[in-house]
């Protein structure tokens, strides 16, 4: 048997002790990856999403504003001339149908007055007339003619009666020489363009008050030209406003308006809104987000499961509490919820949507 030299011992020595050394910590990495485990704490508060085919849909955002339904809207003008004797409304009020909301006092229901007294006393004097005539008639001292002209005379009189009657009632006359204005519909003041002392003409263009329905409002976005044809009715639309950030009103496009403004380029598109708890007022600022398929399937998974890091995409891919794995991922598009996914995922696997940012940091310190 051959003997080692003195100086081989030594080397072989400290080569086990290095491969040992070597050994001992591979195993404590394989510890440290077997160990990790999320805490039944962690494992209720974070959510699970398996990837899925879906159709690719796209996004276009619009902005908007809301106005009444003009089916529903009314504008009231003056019917006599005169001036604004009291308003009974302020703008914004809501008003029933046939509510007194202005009084104008008018010198011709003034004259309407005087010409209505002129016809009754004409008229009692055709009455008159007619009686004498009747009993002379029956006395033979007077012919049938003068009985009929008599009666034609009580006739015109009832009629100019009938005549100014009707004239108030379409001049809408209150007590003494005034007009009043009252509501046609149900709904708002949402326009009022007079005030106490005001003179009025019954030819003035002018209107005195728009009063509108709003249980059902619009909501009319402007298209630019560059998007025109990637809009079409029946789209659906998630609507939000300032005053309610947090709410989202859905609707669908029903109208599209073919013309476009001559001085900004645009066309619009009209939503139809059921306006619950009147929560939409005219004039508010709207934005619209509209979504539509491109005709193209993807791996779709959400959006909040997509961790951004160091320039790349990357996702927690779930397999149980002991196995979950970083990946690296190509997002092909992403929406506010939904994020496509080119590269990095199949259909079926399952990624951590929420608190995956704590399972990222603790398994890529």
């Amino acid at each position: 048997m051959k003997r080692m030299k003195p100086y081989t011992l030594p080397l072989l020595i400290a080569a086990a002790a290095a491969a040992f050394g070597g050994c001992r910590q591979s195993m404590a990495e394989d510890t440290d990856k077997t160990t990790f485990a999320l805490s039944d704490t962690m494992l209720a508060s974070i959510r699970i999403d398996t990837t899925a085919i879906r159709p690719v849909e796209s996004e276009l955002r619009l902005s908007g504003k809301v106005t009444p339904d003009l089916g529903k809207v009314l504008k009231l003008y003056p019917i006599v001339s005169g001036y604004v004797k009291d308003i009974k409304v302020q703008l914004g009020d809501y008003v029933k149908k046939g509510q007194v909301i202005a009084v104008i006092q008018s010198g011709e229901i003034a004259d309407y007055d005087k010409q209505l007294a002129d016809a009754n006393s004409d008229l009692a004097i055709a009455e008159k007339s007619l009686k004498v005539a009747q009993d002379l008639y029956q006395s033979q001292l007077a012919t049938e003619k003068d009985v009929l002209n008599a009666e034609e005379e009580r006739n015109k009189a009832r009629a100019e009666i009938g005549r100014l009657h009707e004239l108030m009632r379409l001049y809408r006359k209150g007590s003494g020489s005034t007009s009043i204005v009252t509501a046609p519909i149900n709904g708002y003041i949402i326009e009022k363009n007079i005030n106490n002392g005001m003179e009025m003409r019954a030819d003035n263009s002018a209107h005195m008050f728009t009063i509108s329905e709003l249980d059902e409002v619009w909501i009319m976005a402007n298209v630019f030209e560059t998007d025109i044809a990637r809009v079409k009715e029946g789209y659906p639309a998630d609507i939000t406003t300032i005053s309610y950030p947090d709410k989202i009103f859905h609707g669908q496009i029903d109208k599209v308006y073919n013309v476009l403004d001559p001085e900004t380029k645009t066309m619009q598109v009209r939503i139809r809104l059921s306006n619950e708890g009147m929560l939409l007022k005219p004039e508010m600022f709207a934005t619209v987000l509209l979504k539509y398929r491109d005709g193209s399937e993807m791996p779709a998974i959400p959006s909040s499961a997509v961790i951004f890091d160091k320039g790349k995409n990357f996702v927690m891919v779930f397999r149980d509490r002991y196995n979950i794995d970083t990946r690296e991922v190509s997002v092909s598009k992403s929406l506010n919820t939904v994020s496509y996914i080119s590269r990095g995922l199949q259909p079926g696997e399952r990624v951590i949507s929420k608190n995956q940012l704590l399972i990222y940091d603790a398994l890529n310190e």
